[in-house]
């Protein structure tokens, strides 16, 4: 009789250690940009996610290149980016595996409304960028090799010109401490659409150039190669990867707004 009561309370015991062990939530580590994090997608998306998938999602705001390099050292499990030819790199050079379409939004240049450089109204962002020079008005840049800033210096080059002296603010800050910096300094930067829409109010700013072609802003999702990092996390990010490439997902990505504005839209090609 005893030695049953002994078994039985056994395995009572067992079961309560094991059960907290059966339910612990899975934890995805996640790098990302900026835009993401400032414009107020990822609090909207990542609870639908994390509900359905009993997942915790860390998430990780910095530049492109940041993220990417979080990823490229194991630190991250999952990167959702926006600088193409980074991404591609990163693959090829079998640090990721999986890249899929995301979504899309734009670039544009914005300014202080006196409009020094009197670009406002343009669809010419490297034309714009020119006269910026000329006028030598203050142009604020990430200066974090974010996707933004990539794109930035590619202008640049293409220009031919870019701004000298005190005329240039190199900041090293994510975007939306870049637009804060740039109203209070009545100066030019490049922005992604979503993050402006949700600063502009703060700043002042205005809509400068926008409706280039060359200012499309694609966004993908890669998963670190298992290969490479055999302790990341594969099923969460799989299913992260699977969840807002799906219909559902991407009907999340949609439907958000900022200010009553679609600033971001969905392009997952499955």
């Amino acid at each position: 009789m005893i030695r049953r009561l002994v078994l039985q309370l056994s395995v009572v015991l067992l079961a309560g250690a094991v059960a907290p062990l059966a339910s612990a939530q899975q934890v995805l580590k996640l790098s990302t940009t900026t835009s993401t994090e400032n414009s107020g997608l990822l609090k909207v998306l990542l609870p639908v996610f994390e509900k359905k998938y009993d997942v915790k999602v860390q998430v990780i705001s910095v530049g492109t290149g940041k993220a990417l390099e979080l990823a490229k050292n194991g630190d991250v499990d999952v990167t959702l980016v926006h600088a193409r030819l980074s991404e591609d790199k990163f693959v090829a050079d079998g640090y990721g595996v999986n890249r899929q379409d995301v979504m899309y939004n734009d670039f544009i240049l914005v300014g202080p409304a006196s409009d020094p450089a009197g670009v406002a109204g343009s669809k010419d962002i490297v034309g714009s960028l020119k006269k910026v020079v000329a006028s030598k008005a203050k142009f604020v840049s990430r200066g974090d090799n974010s996707g933004t800033e990539q794109m930035e210096q590619a202008y640049w080059k293409t220009a031919g010109v870019k701004p000298q002296g005190s005329a240039y603010v190199s900041a090293g800050r994510g975007m939306g401490e870049v637009l804060t910096m740039a109203g209070e300094l009545q100066a030019y930067t490049l922005t992604d659409r979503a993050t402006f829409s949700a600063y502009r109010a703060k700043t002042g700013l205005i809509i400068a150039v926008e409706g280039d072609k060359s200012m499309f802003n694609p966004y993908g999702i890669i998963a670190v190669n298992p290969a490479r990092f055999p302790d990341s996390n594969q099923k969460a990010t799989n299913q992260l990867i699977d969840w807002i490439t799906s219909p559902a997902g991407q009907a999340e990505i949609a439907a958000f707004r900022v200010d009553g504005q679609q600033v971001f839209f969905p392009s997952a090609k499955r």
